[in-house]
């Protein structure tokens, strides 16, 4: 069995068991757990059903991991013969969560 759900402007693919990085969200203390109430589709080979556009009442419960960076991406400026030139970079932060269980 296996859903898939929006989070922000992200569909993501998932199994119980699957773990996966997400956009980070602002979370109260001690939270561990993250819900996704937004489930666009759930399958389960002949018995699988597709929400208009969500399906009541379906949530995916995610275990959060913990916090982790994504890869350096490098941002170049550069204008010929004008002795221009700027670099920086960017590593985006990411929540690691395990999905735990889809209900429908």
């Amino acid at each position: 069995m296996y859903a898939i759900f929006e989070d922000g402007s992200h569909q993501y693919r998932a199994k119980e068991g699957d773990s996966f990085e997400i956009q980070r969200h602002e979370l109260a203390e001690g939270q561990s757990t993250v819900e996704f109430d937004r489930v666009l589709m759930i399958g389960d080979g002949a018995d699988s059903r597709v929400g208009r556009p969500y399906i009541a009442g379906a949530k995916v419960v995610a275990e959060i991991v913990g916090e982790v960076k994504g890869e350096k991406i490098d941002i170049i400026k550069f204008r010929r013969r004008k002795r221009y030139r700027r670099k920086a970079g960017h590593r985006q932060l990411y929540l690691r969560v395990t999905v735990q269980s889809i209900q429908s």
